[in-house]
């Protein structure tokens, strides 16, 4: 049986410069890594809003807690990652 693809989570807002930069780091690791990305508005909730307004941009296993938030490098988000697969 294949293995399932993982989904990670982004936290963002529109027009935030730091999350493009970061979804730009991330997603070339994507296909090899056999991992999906979705965006997450925070603007749209005011409990995500509350939890990660000043701290955006944050990656999340979808089935997950451990939260790997920005600023982050190319090796930071492999490490992350890589306690998950």
């Amino acid at each position: 049986m294949p293995a399932t693809r993982k989904t990670l989570i982004l936290y963002s807002t529109p027009a935030c410069h730091l999350c493009e930069t970061a979804h730009e780091l991330i997603r070339p690791f994507l296909s090899q890594l056999e991992m999906d990305i979705e965006e997450v508005d925070i603007s749209e909730s005011d409990a995500l809003i509350e939890r990660y307004g000043v701290r955006i941009p944050i990656i999340k296993f979808a089935d997950g807690e451990k939260e790997l938030g920005w600023p982050f490098s190319v090796e930071s988000f492999l490490a992350f990652v890589s306690d998950e697969v």
